[in-house]
């Protein structure tokens, strides 16, 4: 449903909208806003098998949070720089993993595996990397990881140097890839992020490690889906479509399999105007679409069309950081 100013409060929140868009939307469409660029990001689905089928671990962030308050997501976030540092790795080649992704070069692409198996023991305490190409940590809870894994969380330290002090082997062949989001062209804060899935390694267990979540949970992607469809669990549109997509699946190894063929086309929001309103809707995702009143006088159907048509195409699918 839509107001005079736009989406009700709670469709405004799940979806990120903020109340500026409009405008936004509009001087981006008359060449008065020139896009951000946006930073690199990686999020982690982490699955494990229960009775009734695959549970994927999901935290929500504070309320009091400013951006996206009270709303569930996966453990992920930005890629820092250092991500490119070399580090001792298992699995894919880089050249296969930057063709995978859909990036241009090998050091982009550690940055973002990195990054993923960095923000998702950041976050949920869990890591993928162990003493060797086979193995896995087993625990990650005792005072000494915590130490690391609070450095990492300041950038007092990188996370090639704490592969290395450690003695551990990144095991990038746990990660497997699943979409691409990009933050529409005309939002303040964007993200290219790829989001990735993996399954929860033997020995080790979630916990809520990050300072911006109030609660972390584990449950089914079917039930997750539900609360959100009753309007019970707040979440971005990347969020929930995974939540979407993982429903067909019996066990974590099938839709850990299922990420080796995935479509990474970056799914970028495009907005234009019809009928006296500016509609916003993200491809391949209808139940997401948009519609606000044009308020401001004289602007026409030419001064507002598609500002996602420049949207990046390749191998790879979009979302913000952390969805």
């Amino acid at each position: 449903m839509t107001t005079q100013n736009g989406p009700e409060p709670a469709e405004r929140k799940s979806s990120g909208w903020n109340d500026d868009w409009p405008s936004r939307i509009r001087a981006l469409a008359g060449g008065e806003l020139t896009p951000v660029t946006p930073r690199r990001a990686a999020t982690v689905l982490l699955l494990r098998d229960g009775e009734q089928g695959p549970s994927v671990h999901m935290l929500r962030r504070r309320t009091s949070m400013a951006f996206a308050g009270g709303v569930y997501a996966y453990p992920g976030g930005s890629v820092d720089p250092r991500d490119e540092r070399p580090v001792a790795w298992a699995g894919p080649s880089l050249a296969d993993w930057a063709a995978r992704l859909g990036l241009d070069d090998e050091a982009s692409a550690q940055a973002v595996v990195c990054g993923a198996v960095r923000e998702t023991f950041e976050e949920a305490g869990v890591l993928l990397a162990g003493p060797s190409p086979e193995t896995v940590v087993e625990d990650t809870t005792g005072d000494h990881w915590e130490a690391d894994r609070a450095a990492l969380v300041a950038r007092e330290l990188s996370f090639a140097e704490f592969l290395d002090r450690r003695s551990l082997v990144l095991r990038s062949d746990l990660l497997h890839c699943w979409a691409r989001w990009i933050t529409p062209e005309f939002e303040a804060r964007r993200y290219d992020t790829w989001f990735f899935v993996a399954g929860l390694p033997r020995g080790q267990r979630t916990r809520n490690a990050s300072t911006e979540a109030d609660r972390t949970v584990w449950i089914r992607p079917e039930e997750a889906s539900a609360g959100y469809d009753r309007g019970e669990l707040l979440m971005m549109p990347p969020t929930i479509a995974m939540l979407r997509e993982l429903r067909p699946y019996g066990s974590a190894a099938e839709a850990l399999a299922a990420g080796e063929g995935r479509d990474l086309t970056p799914v970028l929001a495009q907005a234009e105007l019809r009928d006296g309103e500016i509609v916003l809707s993200w491809p391949g995702h209808a139940e997401f679409t948009m519609r606000f009143p044009v308020s401001e006088p004289g602007v026409s159907e030419s001064e507002v069309s598609e500002p996602g048509a420049s949207a990046p195409r390749g191998s790879g699918r979009t979302t913000g950081a952390g969805a």
